[in-house]
């Protein structure tokens, strides 16, 4: 298959998958309409659809050149660009999520009666349940592209289903059917990172085999058990959530 006929391809996937999210997010947003509580959790996914996944993600399509131009100009080795740049997006997110989660009232509930991040202030979140949770895996990524040459497709879905699995281990198995939402969430963060590396000659990276890519997918998560064991025992006190269960 040659290279336009695999580009074509991939565009598709995406636009495919846009369309389940925008076509679930808003059949869900509907048939919660009746549940004050539950609707306001809702909402406030729906903005994150809005604000992250479309609008943000459309921005970094359109603007990837010259991000790209400006990435490559920066005297740092790419590595700890890449992982920084990734560290910034996943901060991005989260300010996004923190925001609806503090958009409440405007939703008709009080804060912390429907949210959808573990705490309504935006530093605690990122420093003890997120971003810093997501490091080892920008890291992982870091070490992988140095020898592979993952196309920053692959580095967006082996990324978005990392945040798909660790959304069902951690929340439960009914996040499985928003694959289309965290495939998105996640994958955004390392998109633009890896399309602003240097040329693969430069890295002195090769063509990744198929069993690379099941290396891909698994090292982000090697990498992180020890790293969240050691926030547990940093942070013992600190709560998962900092608000009550959401009762419909």
């Amino acid at each position: 298959m040659n290279t336009r006929a695999v580009h074509t391809l991939k565009t598709v996937f995406l636009l495919i998958l846009a369309l389940w999210l925008a076509v679930s997010t808003g059949l869900v947003y509907l048939v919660t309409l009746h549940s004050r509580v539950v609707h306001a959790e809702i909402s406030m996914g729906t903005g994150l659809v809005l604000l992250w996944v479309f609008l943000g993600g459309a921005s970094m399509v359109l603007l990837r050149g010259r991000i790209r131009i400006l990435v490559l100009g920066i005297r740092l080795p790419w590595q700890v660009k890449f992982v920084l740049f990734a560290t910034l997006l996943a901060m991005l997110e989260e300010a996004v999520t923190v925001g609806m989660t503090n958009l409440a009232p405007a939703f008709g509930v009080r804060i912390g009666e429907a949210y959808i991040t573990a705490s309504a202030n935006y530093w605690d979140v990122v420093l003890h349940h997120s971003v810093v949770v997501f490091i080892p895996w920008f890291v992982a990524w870091a070490l992988l592209l140095k020898r592979y040459d993952f196309s920053p497709f692959w580095v967006f879905l082996l990324t978005g289903l990392n945040g798909l699995l660790a959304e069902t281990l951690t929340f439960g198995p009914q996040h499985l059917s928003e694959f289309g939402l965290w495939i998105f969430v996640y994958g955004w963060m390392v998109y633009l990172p890896a399309y602003c590396l240097p040329t693969a000659a430069r890295r002195g990276a090769h063509p990744p085999k198929v069993w690379h890519a099941l290396l891909a997918f698994l090292l982000p998560f090697l990498l992180s058990i020890p790293w969240a064991v050691a926030l547990h025992f940093i942070f013992p006190n600190h709560p998962n959530i900092h608000f009550p269960p959401i009762q419909p």
